[in-house]
């Protein structure tokens, strides 16, 4: 089955561009970004923390087949309803350290929009590291619950 979000990973360079279409209002993708309750669905976690505004932050859990919980968290560095995000994501007691992410929300119809995520690592290994993990396996189901979930709240 063909992947619906793509990843763009161009060599030397220490960032990825992911880019998907969504068959939903502008509106109803960014919610799933901004609401606790929305995202606690896609993402498959728990939200500890989400203040959804210039100068936030977030702290979300999860916790594996095995009972493990792990940690993430992040500070919203802008937000822009129905546009953009640009925060920090990192995975508590991973190797990888922070990443920077910049998210844009695009209207393309009515019914249809696109969102195009800029993440940049702290270099072109973590990157490539990141890419080895089954990365781009995770996002598409990730994009495809977001479909899924805001499909049932139109």
């Amino acid at each position: 089955m063909e992947q619906k979000t793509k990843i763009n990973a161009e060599d030397g360079k220490q960032e990825l561009v992911i880019t998907r279409e969504f068959d939903l209002p502008l509106e109803l993708l960014f919610k799933a970004f901004v609401e606790p309750e929305i995202l606690e669905q896609w993402m498959g976690t728990k939200v500890l923390k989400l203040d959804s505004k210039k100068h936030g932050s977030y702290q979300f859990e999860t916790t594996d087949p095995k009972g493990n919980k792990h940690g993430f968290n992040g500070v919203i560095h802008e937000l822009v309803p129905n546009k953009k995000i640009i925060r920090t994501f990192e995975m508590e007691n991973a190797p990888f350290g922070a990443q920077l992410e910049f998210l844009e929300f695009e209207k393309l119809t009515n019914e249809t929009c696109k969102l195009t995520m800029q993440v940049v690592y702290k270099s072109i290994e973590i990157r490539n590291q990141i890419l080895q993990l089954p990365f781009a396996q995770g996002i598409n189901m990730a994009h495809n619950r977001i479909q899924e979930i805001a499909n049932n709240l139109k």
